[in-house]
């Protein structure tokens, strides 16, 4: 009997732009156009822009495949090639990392899966309480099944999108910490 391979896991590109001064508009309609462009390609997940802290030129852009051979398509097309082109006046500097499975939403350095877990249910407890709270009553008169499926997919767009990217971002010091400096028998 043959064993079955597990299922590949999805695969995220994470991208961080550094845009050219006074082209800020302009990046984010190219993004926009990159991300319209990798929705066309099968296995496309979804993709997202987190914007800089005030003063910062540095864009977070991810994409997010169903699994390597998908991501491995879409990024090697030659409308992707003709997309990066075209956006490369925009672009100082680019740097590209690739992560599979739940890493993808806590950047290259992933945290413990324990505190990974921990940050996921910091952030899905008061999100599906206060769903349950606002929502759930317009959806009681459903059976069960389309219930969970409503809730499902109204929720995790909110979640991937907007909760799960700010909580890594107020959490990042504690998800990986900076590596100490010894303070003693350091030259210098």
């Amino acid at each position: 009997m043959a064993s079955a391979l597990p299922p590949a896991a999805p695969v995220t590109l994470l991208i961080t732009r550094r845009v050219a001064a006074g082209r800020y508009d302009d990046f984010l309609a190219w993004i926009r156009r990159g991300e319209s462009l990798a929705q066309t390609y099968a296995g496309h997940l979804g993709s997202g822009v987190l914007s800089p802290p005030p003063g910062g030129d540095d864009y977070q852009i991810v994409f997010r495949f169903i699994d390597d051979a998908s991501l491995t398509a879409w990024a090697g097309s030659a409308e992707r090639q003709q997309w990066l082109a075209e956006g490369a006046d925009l672009v100082h500097e680019a740097r590209v990392a690739r992560a599979s499975g739940l890493e993808g939403w806590f950047g290259t350095s992933a945290p413990p899966r324990w505190k990974q877990a921990i940050t996921i249910w910091l952030v899905f407890f008061p999100v599906s309480l206060l769903f349950t709270t606002f929502v759930g009553g317009y959806l009681e008169g459903l059976p069960v099944v389309l219930r969970v499926l409503a809730s499902t997919a109204l929720l995790t767009p909110v979640m991937v999108f907007v909760f799960i990217p700010l909580a890594t971002r107020l959490l990042r010091r504690w998800l990986v910490p900076a590596p100490r400096v010894p303070t003693r028998g350091v030259p210098g």
